[in-house]
């Protein structure tokens, strides 16, 4: 098989050293890589998803740079590249977002579009291969293997023209990244966006890995990376150079896992069953907790922020998780399967504080709350929301509007005012 493809006219072709154009129709965007034809795990993700839905449909947003989100005081949930160009980020805050670029277009938010968005999308995908592992609206892993024959062209040409076919039919542009598992294949999708494709392979993933911030690891945050620098690791090198038995004894089965990827392997399967995925927040302390109090002062804004998100998004579920990670790095989860399905902080909070309750006597470094087994709200049963929780639902989705007017500080609850760091 050849080693290079031309992403826009398809052809393969044989490399050729000091040629770097496609030898067909002269692009320059070409794929090179020893395992090209023999790696079949792909991420894609769509590339500024919510602000590029917004451009599509007004086109004479394309050359301005646009911000979606709340007002003044909210957040921005995404923004273009162009935005990005003057250091706008998602989640920043609005003012800071403004301030740094003043002639943006300020968009709020229109799930109901963004889903028929993703919807078009992820059915292109799941018509390529039925091993489809979705993370959000916006991005998914995707399994090609054995699917050569019924398609007559490997995962990569499929990849090339599924880009294609996004691009052409929807009006947006994904970026890809193809490796041998699912780690990498997430890592390489982000190297080249937007409009990007890129690949990583076995042999040389751990030397790719090496020289890269332990922060690129999945579930390595701010915090627990000062920790890591503490130990004196603070490159994925440093942890795959480090004593397996020290890893062990230092971050527990956390640290065997650390060690699997900072040598590129991940045994993770795509999987489907975890395709309508949960959902979940979760915050890491600069010190370790154990009173009650301190743990759900933690937990309050968690539910917070993570019921606004079901209700901004549609969904709602029946299964809530509390997530604890010890002293140790072991972690701890413990969930509840509800009798109606819920979209409320009130509720996400009060069965997390009695799920903490059986947990406490110990140290904890890290406090999570989630959703399992989340669905479409507008899937559930006509009485979803007449009981208890329908009064509690009606408020929070008043709070909503307020917090969409004016900023999410514009109104805040007397738990989330009892903090005091």
């Amino acid at each position: 098989m050849t080693r290079a493809l031309c992403r826009d006219c398809v052809s393969r072709f044989e490399p050729v050293e000091g040629r770097p154009r496609c030898p067909q129709c002269g692009s320059p965007r070409v794929l090179r890589h020893a395992e090209l034809d023999r790696l079949s795990i792909a991420h894609m993700d769509c590339d500024a998803f919510y602000a590029s839905v917004e451009k599509r449909d007004r086109p004479e947003l394309r050359d301005r740079p646009v911000i979606v989100g709340g007002g003044k005081r909210g957040v921005a949930a995404t923004c273009c590249y162009i935005a990005r160009q003057y250091g706008v980020r998602s989640a920043m805050p609005m003012f800071k977002a403004l301030k740094l670029c003043p002639d943006a277009v300020v968009i709020k938010p229109d799930f109901a579009r963004y889903k028929t968005a993703s919807r078009a999308i992820m059915g292109m995908v799941e018509q390529m291969t039925p091993l489809v592992q979705t993370l959000s609206l916006d991005e998914a892993w995707m399994d090609l293997s054995g699917t050569e024959r019924l398609a007559g062209a490997p995962p990569v040409v499929q990849l090339v023209r599924l880009q294609q076919r996004i691009e052409a039919e929807v009006g947006l542009t994904v970026s890809i990244g193809l490796a041998p598992n699912k780690f990498l294949a997430k890592i390489a999708s982000d190297l080249d966006k937007p409009r990007g494709f890129s690949v990583i392979g076995a042999e040389e993933a751990q030397a790719f890995l090496a020289p890269r911030p332990v922060e690129i690891l999945p579930g390595v945050g701010p915090v627990f990376a000062k920790t890591q620098r503490r130990d004196g690791i603070s490159t994925v090198g440093d942890i795959a150079r480090t004593d397996l038995k020290r890893l062990a004894d230092r971050y527990g089965e956390w640290g065997l896992r650390l060690h699997e990827l900072a040598h590129g392997r991940d045994t993770r399967r795509v999987n489907p069953e975890d395709d309508r995925r949960g959902m979940s927040a979760e915050t890491t302390f600069d010190q370790d907790l154990s009173a009650a109090a301190d743990l759900e002062d933690r937990l309050w804004p968690l539910c917070d922020k993570l019921a606004a998100k079901a209700r901004r998004e549609g969904v709602a579920s029946r299964t809530v998780i509390l997530k604890l990670r010890r002293t140790d790095f072991r972690l701890v989860t413990r969930r509840r399967t509800l009798p109606e399905p819920t979209q409320t902080a009130r509720t996400l909070f009060n069965v997390g504080r009695e799920l903490l309750q059986r947990e406490l006597g110990r140290p904890y470094r890290l406090i999570g709350i989630g959703l399992a087994d989340v669905f479409e709200a507008e899937d559930a049963p006509a009485d979803l929301f007449e009981s208890r929780e329908s009064k509690t639902l009606k408020a929070e989705r008043a709070l909503d509007r307020l917090r969409d007017r004016f900023g999410r500080a514009a109104v805040i609850s007397g738990r989330a005012l009892r903090r005091t760091d």
